[in-house]
């Protein structure tokens, strides 16, 4: 596992031990990065189930002004440590149950959402992130699960956008609408 891009490229973060964590593969990474490329710089960005912390870490490398990542897992959240440190990159670490967490917390721009799989886990964050409201206006959601895992539509302004398949997993875009007709997101680039 590296840092793909940005002021810490090529940095190595530590691998979990065990399976309770599944790191995002490098080649899956770069294809989420390369969906919300021009809606990072500048940009408040949530790493909800952060496990490695390896998304929050790469965003913050590509410039995000705001980065926190939440995971509820000790061992999670000394490892997210670890890499922060090792890739010398600023972000808020947040021990907390992902869905209780999206209750009070602020607004984001751009939410990663890669929850364990097949528990429903990733349909009830979405839901929440709609009933908080936290997604800012034009803002990006990307989630990743299983091929076969069919993510529901969420209702106006919020927009399942397009579905992105490699191999084993499953990348799903939605926006949040910003009122306007151009059906454009942050950069209009999604």
């Amino acid at each position: 596992m590296r840092v793909i891009t940005g002021t810490a490229r090529g940095r190595r973060l530590k691998e979990p031990n065990g399976m309770e964590i599944r790191p995002t593969t490098d080649k899956v990474k770069e294809a989420l990065f390369n969906i919300c490329q021009f809606d990072l710089e500048g940009r408040a960005v949530l790493d909800l189930f952060g496990g490695t912390g390896q998304l929050g870490i790469e965003a913050a490398s590509r410039g995000a002004a705001r980065v926190e990542i939440v995971d509820q897992s000790p061992e999670a959240i000394r490892l997210i440590r670890e890499n922060v440190a090792a890739a010398g990159v600023a972000a808020h670490i947040v021990r907390a149950e992902a869905l209780q967490y999206l209750s009070r917390c602020g607004r984001f721009d751009l939410i990663f959402l890669d929850p364990p799989y097949g528990v429903g886990l990733a349909e009830a964050a979405l839901e929440a992130v709609k009933a908080f409201d936290i997604l800012t206006e034009g803002g990006i959601i990307l989630c990743e699960t299983r091929p076969e895992t069919e993510l529901p539509p969420l209702s106006p302004p919020y927009r399942k956008r397009r579905e992105y398949r490699y191999g084993k997993v499953k990348l799903t875009s939605y926006i949040k609408e910003n009122g306007n007709d151009d059906d454009c997101n942050l950069s209009g680039q999604l």
